[in-house]
């Protein structure tokens, strides 16, 4: 297979990384450093840990232009030892040194040379960027080894991928012909429902036996790859183009929302499950969990114009497509506005949070349970977190001289305050990487220090992350509010939290830290020497995604947590013949479910120049 021409890098927590970099003095940013609770840094030398000095570096964000080819680096950080606790003062940092931001072309601290790049001026707050596959062939740049300590926390305005572009048909593959290679065994379970065959199957829009010659993304295959077992293309989409939110997978149907539809596929086979639900106006947020019996709500914007707000939902079985309860969402109190809505799931709690509030439904009837309004010394909750538990953040005290955020456990079924954690002066929770156990990624006001900590039940300090790895934890964007969970490249277990590195700017190594002490514990190498993404714990192993390279298709790999010996096992190879389809998913989700691999788009392009893949899934 050939290298696909101007393919982006990938980054992290930045903009991505292996090319030359702008020349500094067209950068608008300030770039942080530093991390930790603590004040800002003066002098060298940098530390790690909760309160530690971090280095400058690039922010995250996501925005709809194609990305130039050549992406920015950003230097490498300098080693120290870790600072003490929670709230202790940081000794001296690098930040007031000269270089390397002042001068393009001129050595900087730490004998990294600054390069000139493509990037024009980057506008100031803003939020991870979008990953984009390595550039085959392209050797790693140097720069610094952590993202949280290289990199802003949050910058706006970096470019993204170009998208692949929309079409209308939905087509399932057609197998590969006579040649039927065998694929590689493997330890886990099987796909359930009936076995893909080679011969085409019947992709259930209308067009009778599937014979109608689709797109055969299997020709070529190679022995021991696995197969594409089906596609979607995507519906369309406005010029402009649309969100994409959401993908999930039950027993029987792989769900995904586009626009204004939310389609369902057969596992097996591609076949729609369900007819299209099709809404009067766009998606808006969906729920990025499901309930235990496979229950989702949508919220869709009440008008087309600009002054239309996000506010209504509806309930939805993924497994029928039967829509259930519908609500609309009140208006909050002044600046409190369904704008945009953020929505989690804890337990049988739906969450819906407005810009400084949240609203409780019944996610099963739909009843209202309670409110979660401002409180206290002026503290205003805003971005909430869910899963097994449900997790508040709250800005309090705004503009005035007692300003800071605090964190609190609600209990989902009646929002009583189980504790609350508050946050010293100038930091900002950014980020839950995990609810169980509280995992938080904090940044300081000035966004040149980090820090994550792991909560205990009562909200105490059970460990702060004491590293100086590159992390890539792949978070997402958004624009009106912090999506607390947009990480996807971040896996906890009850000891211990999974990183991908950045090293070398290639996110090639995945980090295990221990959640006790905030220590590493072991890393391992990406069997394909490709970006690696921690996926899910599964059986007492890391299910981890290695992305595709320029003569291979992405593989999916099982890590063994325990013991000495932590070799990625290969679990699914995909085909080399779809590695560009797979490089170009720039703003995607992922899953492993029941031996399959799915991957899918979150935003539509809008072009109508050629069609985009929607969705992808990968089996034996």
């Amino acid at each position: 297979m050939t290298q696909p021409p101007n393919q982006p890098p990938q980054g992290g927590f930045g903009a991505p990384q292996d090319q030359p970099q702008q020349p500094q003095d067209q950068q608008t940013a300030q770039q942080p450093q530093g991390g930790g609770f603590g004040p800002p840094p003066q002098t060298p030398p940098a530390q790690s840990g909760f309160g530690a000095p971090q280095t400058p570096g690039q922010g995250s964000g996501q925005a709809t232009p194609p990305p130039p080819a050549q992406p920015p680096q950003t230097p490498p950080p300098p080693a120290g030892p870790p600072q003490p606790g929670y709230g202790y003062p940081q000794q001296p940092g690098p930040y007031a040194q000269p270089g390397p931001y002042n001068t393009p072309g001129t050595p900087g601290p730490y004998g990294q040379p600054q390069q000139p790049g493509p990037y024009g001026p980057q506008p100031g707050y803003g939020y991870p960027q979008p990953q984009y596959p390595s550039a085959p062939g392209t050797p790693p740049a140097g720069g610094s080894r952590n993202p949280f300590k290289g990199k802003p926390a949050a910058i706006v305005g970096a470019a993204v991928a170009a998208l692949l572009v929309a079409g209308g048909t939905i087509w399932a593959v057609t197998g590969s012909g006579d040649d039927k290679p065998a694929a590689q065994k493997s330890s886990d379970s099987k796909p359930s429902g009936p076995a893909s065959s080679d011969a085409p199957v019947n992709p259930g829009d209308g067009s009778g036996d599937g014979k109608s010659e689709p797109e055969d993304l299997n020709a070529g295959r190679k022995a021991g790859e696995a197969k594409v077992l089906w596609y979607k293309e995507a519906p369309k989409a406005p010029g402009r183009g649309a969100e994409a939110p959401g993908m999930w997978i039950t027993d029987k149907a792989a769900v995904k929302a586009a626009y204004k539809q939310v389609f369902a596929y057969n596992v097996s086979d591609g076949r729609p499950t369900w007819e299209p639900v099709a809404f009067p106006e766009k998606i808006c947020a969906v729920t990025p969990q499901k309930t235990a019996d496979d229950k989702v709500v949508v919220a869709y914007m009440d008008g087309s114009s600009d002054r239309a707000n996000c506010n209504r939902l509806q309930q939805l079985d993924l497994n029928t497509g039967k829509k259930g309860w519908s609500a609309e969402v009140a208006e909050g109190d002044l600046f409190d506005s369904t704008l945009s809505l953020e929505l989690t799931v804890a337990g049988k709690t739906l969450m819906v949070g407005r810009s400084q509030s949240g609203t409780a439904y019944d996610i099963t009837t739909g009843k209202k349970l309670y409110d979660v309004k401002r409180y206290g010394q002026a503290c205003f909750p805003g971005p909430f977190a869910g899963g097994t538990r449900l997790i508040s953040v709250a800005s309090c005290a705004a503009g005035q001289p007692a300003e800071h955020e605090e964190v609190r456990e609600l209990d989902p079924a009646t929002g009583k305050v189980k504790w609350t954690k508050k946050i010293p002066k100038g930091w900002s929770v950014r980020k839950v990487f995990s609810v169980d156990p509280v995992i938080l990624y904090s940044t300081s006001e000035d966004r040149k220090r980090w820090n994550v900590s792991t909560l205990d039940g009562d909200g105490s300090v059970r460990s702060q992350v004491d590293t100086d790895a590159s992390f890539n934890p792949e978070c997402g964007w958004v624009v009106l509010r912090r999506d607390l969970q947009g990480c996807k490249a971040v896996v906890a277990d009850a000891d211990t939290l999974y990183l991908p590195t950045d090293a070398g700017r290639r996110r090639n190594e995945i980090l295990a830290i221990s959640l006790d002490t905030g220590k590493e514990k072991w890393r391992v190498k990406s069997p394909t020497d490709t970006a690696m993404t921690p996926l899910k714990m599964e059986n007492g192993r890391l299910i981890a995604y290695a992305a595709p390279s320029y003569d291979a298709g992405g593989r999916i790999v099982a890590i063994p947590t325990k013991g000495s010996d932590h070799t990625p096992v290969k679990l699914l190879q995909n085909p080399e013949g779809t590695a560009m389809i797979e490089s170009r998913f720039f703003s995607k989700d992922i899953d492993w479910v029941d031996g399959r691999f799915y991957i899918s788009t979150t935003r539509l392009s809008g072009s109508k120049d050629s069609k985009e893949k929607l969705m992808l899934a990968y089996g034996k």
